[in-house]
């Protein structure tokens, strides 16, 4: 079959760029995305934070996760809107959808970025550099928001070739590359290596990608223990795994988030769950189902994967109840160690809501509820999301 060829695509700055679409979409005048603007939350809050910014916005220093508060110390003019989950949702539905003609090998990997398998195509494809560029200019075309390409041998090379540069580019690190490509970058540059991790490989003077590459693997050892051969195999391009359909027999909704830092604060995985619950629950209310699994996956800063999921009572898509039992998961579940990607998946999906009868439990305002819900769905698609949060369901601080 000869070498793997993968791409991977990423939205250049996703939540800005497609808030950005909306905005101009229903009459705003100015493109946000050539001002100082920032997609942020409730700034009425204390976890009211930068999911966002323009590159404008960062010229003034401004940087993604801090708070607004401190975002507008840096820049008082800088414009604050509201993130649009349900908006975004569908232009990643509609990214997804798009990548798909070109082959059925697809990985969602996150709800902006996602990892094709052109593997044995080269007698469709002649010139997969050519057929990057063609993607990344069809997708501005029919979007309206521009994309990076990463070619390699590998999913772990593609990924960093799509970073080396924004936006709007297409990069290729292969094989040969590694040494010339990557070697030569700061080791925070490396994938999954997060801020920890990097200093204290500074420490033991490893500033570069390429010093990790030929680092003695006993020291490496002695420092990373387990996590060591992944380092060293990671600096030399070396990935093994495999772009895998998220297909399943068992129907689910899910969104996952990978943060811009290593997390160890609950109150901030609990936002971002918040969001995410929020989300897809209101998948699951315009899908007309209903959920009887929720469950978290984690990835944490030594590249580990686990998950804690429960069994529901009564089917819902409620975004209280859901969101209720994520924050319930997060307590018992998360290791507190230092998280790098977070998902909410909703598993076990009908067409109908059961609910088990108590003798003592009051009469059931299943259907007043769920229909106040999607009240609440259609008035945020038309203003945006969390125009309207129900008062049931906003965190409060303990």
């Amino acid at each position: 079959m000869g070498k793997r060829i993968i791409f991977h695509v990423d939205v250049n700055n996703a939540f800005l760029s497609w808030t950005a679409l909306y905005l101009l979409k229903h009459g705003y005048q100015v493109d946000i995305r050539n001002i100082p603007s920032i997609i942020g939350g409730d700034e009425s809050t204390r976890h009211g934070i930068v999911l966002a910014k323009s590159m404008v916005a960062k010229k003034y220093g401004i940087k993604t996760a801090e708070t607004l508060y401190l975002a507008k110390k840096k820049c008082p003019t800088v414009k604050v809107f509201s993130p649009n989950y349900e908006w975004y949702y569908e232009q990643s539905r509609l990214f997804h959808e798009y990548l798909k003609k070109y082959t059925p090998t697809i990985q969602r990997y996150s709800v902006d970025e996602a990892y094709l398998d052109f593997t044995g195509t080269s007698y469709i494809y002649k010139d997969y550099v050519g057929l990057a560029y063609k993607l990344k200019r069809e997708i501005k075309e029919l979007f309206g928001f521009t994309v990076n390409v990463g070619i390699a041998n590998n999913m772990l090379c593609a990924k960093m070739a799509s970073d080396f540069e924004k936006p709007d580019k297409v990069h290729t690190l292969f094989f040969k590359e590694v040494r010339s490509k990557m070697w030569p970058l700061p080791i925070e540059d490396l994938f999954m290596v997060g801020k920890k991790t990097a200093e204290r490989l500074k420490k033991m003077g490893i500033d570069t990608i390429g010093k990790l590459a030929n680092a003695d693997i006993v020291l490496l050892r002695k420092h990373f223990k387990n996590q060591a051969q992944f380092l060293k195999d990671s600096a030399n391009g070396v990935d093994y795994n495999k772009v895998e359909k998220l297909e399943t027999k068992n129907p689910s909704i899910s969104v996952s988030e990978t943060l811009p830092k290593d997390i160890t604060d609950l109150s901030l995985l609990e936002d971002v769950l918040f969001r995410q619950a929020s989300e897809v629950s209101s998948q699951l209310r315009s899908k007309n189902k209903y959920c009887n699994t929720v469950a978290i996956i984690y990835k944490n800063s030594s590249f580990k994967s686990y998950s804690k999921q429960t069994k529901l009572e009564n089917s819902t898509n409620d975004t209280g109840k859901i969101f209720k039992e994520a924050k319930q998961l997060l307590k018992i579940g998360w290791r507190q160690d230092p998280i790098r990607l977070i998902g909410l998946r909703l598993a076990d999906l009908t067409d109908c809501a059961h609910k088990q009868i108590s003798l003592f439990e009051q009469e059931d305002y299943r259907g007043d509820t769920e229909q106040f819900q999607r009240t609440i769905d259609e008035i945020n698609n038309k203003f945006g999301a969390n125009t309207l949060i129900p008062a049931s369901i906003i965190k409060k601080d303990d």
